[in-house]
């Protein structure tokens, strides 16, 4: 077999077969309905109960009954933010995350902000749950063990990278069972916690005891300080709430409906799950125990009087699928984090390659950094979970607070032409009001313990996205200068350029000496590449085919309708060089085709045009900066290079025109 065939082979065995866009149920296969959506979004603020809770008990010692307290702020909490993301979601149906949210109703700066916190957030979201995942397995096995928790959370998230190359429902799909018994389990030691042990109201007056304790000893303003450490150390508990509205792309349609279904059961369980084990600890009188989870402890106290073998395997049942379900979480991260790294590279704030997509329709480069940088952020905490709570749930607030005041805006705004504004207005609103000041509160506590680092973090991100921006900008300018010959006026002249009608055009000859040109649109860069040809080669050519191809990426890989415009412009920009060739004396055509692999689809279109005209060369224009620098060098693609070594090994005559641009 050849070394080719071995490889795609082993890729398809590994990724899954490459998928067709002339498959009519792609966006079927590649969507998920609400069910589904709530496994692989809503796993991330479901699995926070494995230690979002926790962290609110230890932080509480020696007052653990104001947990209750805690509780009903978290149920608040979690109904106002989904509440909010809600009216989010219906106002922003192709996907309304906290960048293109703070982006369009705030202003470009602020959206750069937004998503460099909620890229910063996914990462931490992938390292606290692989990390939290580990803790939970290894937490049932005996403590010569312990020296390889650390590389087992390494292999997990290697192996997430791996598996969410395959697609988004084949990433999903697997952990569906667990999810269910992990909610299934959790569900039960609630109620049996709550059934067995909640009767007679001694939690009530435990915790009216418990309050007059603490203010007693701390003062009513230290007792609320407390409360606000507690609340701040399970905050992490809210950061999955706002995936949803970041993945509507990725929902079975209508989205609206499926984003708003899946919102309903990723609040529910979390309100349900967070409250109730707090009040569970509290009923059971759980305390921190050395090597155990307090989820652990909780499931062996409820069990105690169970037999033996019963009880047992309960308790193994459900931290398994705790572990499990940690690791489900970190899919928010691998869903997520690469579409908010897509929609900001399509703005030009990061690397245009990471809105690219595989074989598989799936934002690959975006998954491959998201999984790095957790493997950085796992080595640099050593898998502490204890310090990843700390960096964690700053940032997602950052993004909670300017997505509220965004659409605080826009409803005033509209309050001319929304006759429910005032309702609208009031639910983001107090959204508003809420995260402000869990933001403040966050920042507050946790800024000297370590939370300093994750704003340091995103302000170098920050720093580094107007850096990108910058040149990508200067380059734009300079290409809106070659875009002037593209006028219908030429540069020396008030004459307009002539255009042959139908019977004076040039005959097309196939026979004849063909000079097929690259292009991407109708540009200026694409008309030099062409005026170039003549300089060049003189009267050698009698043809002049343009090529182009239309890449499926990111931004418009959202549904059938979609990529059929995409079709449409591609064949329409083209189409647009050939009365300019024929006002130039040239018999010309245009060929195009749309595909996520420019260069794949531009070889399989290039050898067809082959066929066709016997007698032909290729050429394509390439941006030569005036200062280059390892920085240019590194944010453009240099495709052209790249096809030049293709077209040779296909035996394909291949000419690089430069185009000079300053900066």
């Amino acid at each position: 077999m050849p070394v080719s065939d071995f490889v795609r082979s082993a890729k398809s065995l590994a990724f899954g077969r490459a998928r067709s866009l002339a498959d009519r149920d792609l966006f079927h296969k590649v969507s998920l309905i609400a069910l589904f959506a709530w496994v692989g979004l809503g796993a991330d603020g479901l699995s926070s109960s494995c230690y979002g809770p926790e962290e609110t008990f230890k932080a509480l010692s020696a007052h653990p009954h104001l947990a209750v307290f805690v509780a009903l702020a978290a149920v608040v909490t979690i109904i106002a933010v989904c509440a909010s993301y809600a009216q989010i979601i219906a106002l922003f149906p192709s996907g309304g995350g906290g960048y293109l949210v703070a982006s369009k109703l705030l202003s470009p700066t602020l959206g750069v902000v937004s998503g460099s916190a909620l890229l910063i957030d996914y990462v931490l979201t992938i390292t606290i749950s692989v990390a939290s995942g580990a803790d939970a397995l290894f937490s049932l096995l005996s403590t010569e063990w312990e020296p390889w928790k650390l590389p087992f959370a390494f292999a997990g998230v290697t192996g997430l990278s791996l598996l969410n190359l395959r697609g988004v429902r084949e990433s999903v799909l697997l952990w569906v069972p667990v999810f269910f018994v992990f909610v299934g389990t959790h569900v039960f030691a609630i109620i049996y916690a709550l059934a067995a042990h909640g009767a007679g109201g001694h939690l009530v007056s435990t915790t009216v005891r418990d309050v007059h304790t603490a203010g007693a000893e701390l003062g009513w303003f230290g007792l609320f300080a407390l409360l606000l450490k507690a609340y701040s150390m399970g905050a992490g508990t809210f950061t999955g709430i706002e995936a949803v509205s970041n993945g509507l792309p990725i929902l079975r349609e209508p989205r609206v409906r499926t984003g708003r279904r899946t919102m309903v059961y990723m609040g529910v369980s979390l309100a349900l799950t967070v409250a109730g084990l707090l009040v569970a600890y509290l009923l059971l009188g759980v305390a921190p125990t050395e090597g155990k989870t307090l989820n652990a402890v909780l499931c062996e106290r409820l069990v105690a009087a169970w037999p033996h073998a019963t009880g047992a395997g309960f308790v193994l049942v459900t931290l398994l699928s705790e572990a499990a379900l940690l690791l489900i979480a970190a899919q928010t991260g691998f869903l997520d984090g690469p579409r908010v790294l897509a929609s900001m590279a399509l703005d030009r704030w990061f690397l245009a390659r990471f809105a690219d997509l595989s074989d598989r329709f799936v934002t690959q480069n975006g998954v491959l950094l998201m999984g790095f940088s957790a493997l950085v952020m796992m080595a640099v905490t050593r898998g502490s979970v204890g310090l990843l709570v700390v960096f964690y749930s700053i940032n997602v607030f950052i993004t909670f607070t300017l997505s509220q005041l965004g659409m605080v805006r826009h409803w005033w705004r509209q309050r001319r032409a929304e006759p429910a504004w005032r309702r609208k207005l009031a639910v983001n609103g107090f959204g508003l009001v809420l995260t402000t000041f869990i933001l403040i509160s966050l920042t507050a506590v946790k800024f000297f313990e370590g939370g300093w680092a994750t704003l340091a973090v995103t302000s170098v991100l920050v720093f580094v996205a107007f850096a990108i921006r910058r040149h990508y900008a200067g380059v734009q300018t300079q290409l809106r200068r070659l875009d002037a010959i593209a006028e219908p006026i030429t540069a020396n002249s008030a004459v307009p350029v002539p255009v042959p009608t139908p019977s004076t055009a040039p005959e097309l000859d196939p026979a004849a000496r063909t000079a097929i040109v690259l292009v991407n649109g109708y540009n200026g860069l694409g008309l030099h590449t062409a005026l170039h040809v003549p300089r060049a080669f003189g009267d050698a050519f009698r043809n002049v085919v343009f090529l182009q191809v239309g890449v499926v990426d990111a931004g418009n890989f959202k549904g059938a309708t979609e990529i059929e415009a995409l079709r449409a412009h591609t064949a329409r920009e083209a189409d647009r060089y050939v009365p300019w060739a024929q006002a130039h004396g040239y018999g010309a055509t245009a060929l195009t085709s749309i595909g996520h692999n420019a260069i794949d689809e531009i070889m399989r279109l290039a050898e067809s045009a082959a066929d066709r005209f016997p007698h032909r060369v290729f050429f394509a224009g390439q941006l030569l900066f005036t200062r280059e620098t390892r920085l240019t060098r590194w944010l453009h693609n240099h495709t052209a290079f790249t096809l030049q070594r293709r077209f040779f090994l296909a035996n394909l005559p291949f000419v690089i025109l430069p185009i000079r641009v300053g900066e």
